[in-house]
């Protein structure tokens, strides 16, 4: 670890974690650049750089400036809010477990997208809001149901959010079963996660709330960590736990909102991205920077998979990542039972 100064402040910097998300961010260049290239209609890097600023084949500009980079862009932005998302609540809740897909944000967001679809034959700018809507709404309504004596535990934050996640899982298979065929399937299409039809309008709207909220994040990220010592240590040293965790609780809603809003709910990305982060970092705290660049490298990469793996047919980018997260979550079960048998 060394100490970094910026005229009187002075930041701690782990070296590994540096190295990490150096790592990850290359990671993810090179795979957006790949994603940029390829495709049916395939470009040269020079062909890619001439349509980017305006010149040379006309379709060639098409393809990468206004389908394949915007697409690119957005799995990069989904991917660190969830990240980021997932590392402040596994931190408050003190749980591997503790997501925004297992707390129930996740499908509060999708309720207000589905309700929208549904109910109002919504735009897709409308979905978005109402995407937005239900997960702001779901975390208040959790928030309430699990204060206690002032302030939010964190199993109980878990337990809470299990359970209200469970019933809008009804309410969305309700909805879908009420609607008519056309919005059924739109929903549907919708809640398998997908980023078809990015468009540089969604991209640049999405992409700078990412970045404030990604940077409210990371100033979090180190009253996070002093939580994990206790309430009463951390109030000792200038930390209000209650107030944080409301903080962080707000901020990583609105994180998996965003993400939900724009490419549909991405499932277990928010889960595993911060436990693979922390395995890397070896960081005692919540490793929220690490966590966005892994998210960020891992919905790209799930996102070229779904692209790639069956051509020309295109799956959802969801599919990939609740198959691979599926297979995460079972070797995480199975490693907590071996780790309490011993």
């Amino acid at each position: 670890m060394s100490v970094a100064r910026l005229g009187r402040l002075s930041v701690r910097v782990r070296r590994r974690s540096v190295a990490v998300v150096a790592v990850l961010l290359a990671v993810t260049a090179a795979v957006g650049v790949a994603a940029v290239l390829s495709g049916e209609y395939t470009s040269t890097p020079a062909q890619a750089l001439d349509a980017l600023l305006g010149r040379g084949d006309v379709l060639a500009q098409v393809f990468v400036r206004e389908v394949r980079l915007p697409r690119a862009l957005a799995a990069v932005v989904v991917g660190a809010a969830l990240g980021a998302s997932g590392a402040i609540f596994q931190a408050i809740s003190g749980n591997p477990l503790g997501s925004p897909d297992i707390i129930g944000f996740t499908v509060g967001a999708a309720t207000g997208a589905v309700t929208t679809i549904v109910l109002f034959g919504g735009t897709p700018a409308q979905v978005a809001v109402g995407a937005l809507a239900g997960g702001s709404a779901t975390a208040a309504l959790v928030y309430l149901l699990a204060r206690r004596d002032g302030g939010v535990a964190g199993p109980r934050l878990v337990l809470v959010g299990v359970g209200v996640g469970a019933v809008l899982s009804a309410v969305n298979s309700l909805l879908l079963v009420r609607s008519s065929l056309a919005a059924a399937q739109t929903a549907a299409v919708w809640l398998a996660g997908s980023l078809n039809a990015m468009s540089w309008a969604t991209v640049t709207v999405a992409g700078s709330a990412g970045v404030l909220l990604c940077v409210l994040a990371t100033l979090l990220s180190r009253p996070l960590g002093l939580l994990v010592m206790g309430d009463e240590l951390a109030g000792g040293l200038g930390i209000r736990p209650q107030g944080v965790r409301a903080a962080s609780i707000g901020v990583g809603v609105a994180l998996v909102s965003l993400a939900t809003a724009i490419a549909g709910p991405i499932a277990f990305v928010a889960l595993a991205a911060p436990q693979l982060a922390r395995r890397l970092t070896r960081s005692p705290g919540p490793a929220v920077t690490a966590s966005m660049a892994m998210g960020a490298a891992l919905v790209l990469c799930c996102d070229q998979v779904a692209q790639r793996l069956f051509a020309p047919v295109q799956l959802p980018v969801g599919v990939v990542t609740g198959s691979l997260g599926g297979a995460y979550m079972i070797w995480l079960l199975t490693r907590e039972v071996r780790q309490r048998r011993r």
